[in-house]
C-alpha cells in the first residue's frame, strides 16, 4: 500500500490530501482568516486582579486583555513543576498586577470577551501530548481496550526510559496512538523535547510581553501526523511552504526519511487524482450512489439530517435486499461527506 500527500497552499486556505493507491482517503482544508489563538503559549503580565470573581485579566499582546480564572492557575516550585495542593488558593493569592506569566490560550475570544486562557501548558504530537510542567503519565479515556491501554502505558515508561526523559515532564497517549509501536513513541518523545526547548528559550530571552509558541499550520500538523513509513511522496504547491516543511523536518525529526517535493505542473496540484471533483461531490446537497440512489443533506443550525434514496436501484430479490444494499452503501458515502 503506497501513500501520498498533496498539499494546496493560497492566500485564502490550505488543502491536504491523503491519497492511498490513487485513491483520495482524507480531506483537510483550513481557512487562514479563521485561524484563531486556541493552543498558543505566550508571555504576558498580569493587569488587574479580581479577587470577587476569582479571576484576572491578563496582557497578552492582543487586541482585548486575556481572561484567567484562579482554577486555571498553578504553582510551580523551584524546577518548574506544578504543585498539586489539596487546598485551591484564592486569585489574589496565585497572582498579584504586573507579574509576567506563561499561559496557554484555551478559548479564543468571542463579541467583547478576551481570550480564555490556562498555565496548564500542553504541547501535542501525532500520538503523545506533553505536559512539560507535570509528571502526570495518562492516557485518552476513548480508549476503552483495557489490555491496549496497559500495553500503550507500559510502551510508554519503556520509551522515556530509553530516551532519558523520565520525570522531565508528564505525557498524555492521545486515542491516535491505538496500535503504535514504542519507536513511534520515541519519535513523538524527541520531537517534543525539541520543541520544549525552543519554546523555553524564548520564554527566558525576556520579560517583553510575547508569543512564545504558535500553533502549528494544516501543512505542518500533516507532516507530524500523518506521515508514516507508507508515506512515499510530499508534494506542496507553494515554495514558502515547501520551506518551511523541510525546516520543521530538519529541526524536529530528522530521522522521518519522506521525499518532499515542490510542485511545479501546469495543472492545478488538486487535479492529480481528480480530487477537486471528488471535494465538491462529497460538499455538494446531493451525493450520487454507485447503485443509481442519493443521499440529500441538509444543515440547519439544529442539525444535519441526511435523506437516504434508493433512487433507480431496485435490486434483484426483494425490498429488504434493496434498502440494506442502498444503507450500506449510504454509510460509507455519508463517512466520506463528513470528513
Amino acid at each position: 500500500m503506497s501513500e501520498e500527500i498533496l498539499i494546496n497552499v493560497t492566500l485564502m486556505e490550505t488543502r491536504v490530501a491523503l491519497i492511498e493507491n490513487g485513491l483520495l482517503q482524507e480531506i483537510f482544508i483550513e481557512r487562514h482568516n479563521k485561524r484563531g489563538h486556541v493552543g498558543d503559549v505566550f508571555k504576558g503580565k498580569v493587569v488587574r486582579v479580581m479577587p470577587g470573581m476569582e479571576a484576572a485579566f491578563v496582557d497578552i499582546g492582543l487586541e482585548k486583555a486575556a481572561f484567567i480564572h484562579s482554577s486555571d492557575v498553578s504553582e510551580i516550585d523551584a524546577e518548574g513543576f506544578e504543585l498539586r495542593g489539596e487546598e485551591h488558593k484564592n486569585v489574589n493569592e496565585l497572582l498579584r498586577e504586573g507579574q509576567h506569566l506563561v499561559v496557554q490560550v484555551a478559548k479564543d475570544a468571542i463579541s467583547t470577551k478576551g481570550a480564555r486562557l490556562t498555565t496548564h501548558i500542553t504541547l501535542p504530537s501525532r500520538n503523545l501530548v506533553y505536559l512539560p510542567r507535570s509528571k502526570h503519565l495518562g492516557i485518552s479515556q476513548r480508549l476503552e481496550d483495557e489490555e491496549e491501554r496497559e500495553r500503550l502505558l507500559t510502551q510508554l515508561r519503556e520509551s522515556l526510559a530509553e530516551e532519558d526523559f523520565v520525570d522531565k515532564g508528564g505525557f498524555i497517549i492521545r486515542t491516535a496512538a491505538v496500535a503504535a509501536s514504542k519507536e513511534e513513541f520515541k519519535e513523538d518523545i524527541r520531537f517534543l523535547k525539541r520543541l520544549w526547548n525552543k519554546v523555553d528559550e524564548r520564554i527566558s530571552e525576556s520579560d517583553e510581553i510575547k508569543k512564545v509558541y504558535r500553533g502549528v499550520p494544516l501543512y505542518i500538523r500533516t507532516v507530524r501526523d500523518l506521515i508514516t513509513s507508507q508515506v512515499e511522496k510530499v508534494r506542496v504547491d507553494n515554495p514558502k511552504s515547501f520551506e518551511e516543511i523541510n525546516q520543521f523536518l530538519e529541526d524536529f525529526i530528522p530521522e522521518l526519511e519522506v521525499s518532499v517535493e515542490i510542485y511545479e505542473g501546469d495543472r492545478p496540484i488538486f487535479d492529480l487524482y481528480a480530487i477537486e471533483d471528488e471535494i465538491n461531490k462529497a460538499l455538494g446537497r446531493q451525493v450520487k450512489l454507485k447503485s443509481g440512489g442519493d443521499l440529500i443533506i441538509d444543515q440547519t443550525e439544529a442539525m444535519t439530517t441526511i435523506d437516504v434514496n434508493t433512487g433507480s436501484y431496485l435490486g434483484s430479490r426483494n425490498h429488504a435486499e434493496t434498502i440494506l444494499k442502498t444503507n450500506l452503501e449510504a454509510a460509507a458515502a455519508i463517512a466520506n461527506s463528513s470528513n
